[in-house]
Formats: C-alpha cells, structure tokens, sequence
C-alpha cells in the first residue's frame, strides 16, 4: 500500500516542470559576523496552461530549491490559452517597479521574451507571444509581473458573461 502512495506523490509532481531563474548568495550581518544563505527564484509550470513562481532561502542551495517549488506550489495560476497556444489579448502587468507588457502572436513566431519572463510563459505552455519588460530588470519583480500579467486574461466567454450579454453581442 505505501508503494502505490509513492507512485502517486511521483506522478503528481511528475507533471510539473521546474526551473530555477536565479540562485543568489546573501549574508545577514548579525552580532558573531556576517552569515551566510542561499535565495533561490523558481518558477513552476505543467506546460498546459497553470504556472506559479515561488522564492526560497535557506543555508545551503537545494533547502533553497526547495523551498522555492513549495511557496511556488501554493500560488499557481490558471491562465486562458488559445487553440494556436497563445493569450487571447493584450494584457500588462505590474510587481514593484517592473512592467511587463504582452501581445498575442501570430502561429510559429515562438516566444519573444527574455529573462524570466521567458521562463514564465514556457512553463505556461504559451508557444506564440510577444513581451517587453520595462522598467526593472530584477528577475523577482519581472517574473511576478508576468504572472499578474497572465492573471488578468479572461477569456470572450467570460467577458461576455460579465456584462450579461450573449457572445453573439460581444462582437458588435
């Protein structure tokens, strides 16, 4: 019975794919001298449409891998992706003083983005996009305003259902 409990845990974490943007070596200055510890900046995604980015500190790099994939587990996001595997509109986004700003793409113009951003929306599973960063270029800042990018889409049926409208009226 504990065997079929471990092949489920591993088929469930199976599905997410990991990528560590950035590993960074910060001291504490306490009264004994300066301490040493490791944050890692993870974003997580399935490549189907759900992504989350999570950040870890700990003493040592893989307590801070970590501890990065859990605090990314718990803010995971489900975006709208359409059939060509793009976002249905343009959307913006904000975290501290980074921008982000994103355009769907035509079909087989891949992803044009950099940093961590790129990695967001490669773990989203968007194949056809254009995005810009603006402002900062903290890898944090950019990646967490990617994912309050993506957070903002909403599909033409929501949209529609929000203003109590029917789809054939949205387009008029």
């Amino acid at each position: 019975m504990s065997n079929k409990r471990k092949n489920t845990k591993n088929k469930e974490d199976s599905q997410w794919e990991e990528r560590v943007v950035q590993i960074r070596r910060v001291t504490k200055v306490v009264k004994g001298g300066k301490k040493l510890s490791f944050r890692a900046i993870l974003v997580i995604g399935d490549e189907k449409g759900q992504v989350g980015v999570g950040i870890g500190k700990a003493s040592d790099v893989i307590g801070a891998v970590k501890k990065a994939v859990t605090d990314a587990k718990k803010d995971i996001i489900k975006i709208p992706l359409t059939q060509f595997d793009s976002i249905p509109h343009p959307t913006n986004g904000i975290s501290g003083a980074a921008s982000i700003i994103m355009r769907p793409s035509s079909q087989g113009s891949g992803v044009i983005a950099g940093g961590a951003v790129r990695t967001v929306l490669e773990l989203a599973g968007v194949k056809n996009i254009l995005a810009k960063q603006l402002g900062s270029s903290n890898p944090l800042n950019n990646a967490r305003a990617a994912l309050n990018a993506l957070s903002n889409l909403r599909t033409f049926q929501e949209a529609a259902q929000d203003r109590s409208i029917s789809m054939e009226n949205l387009f008029r």
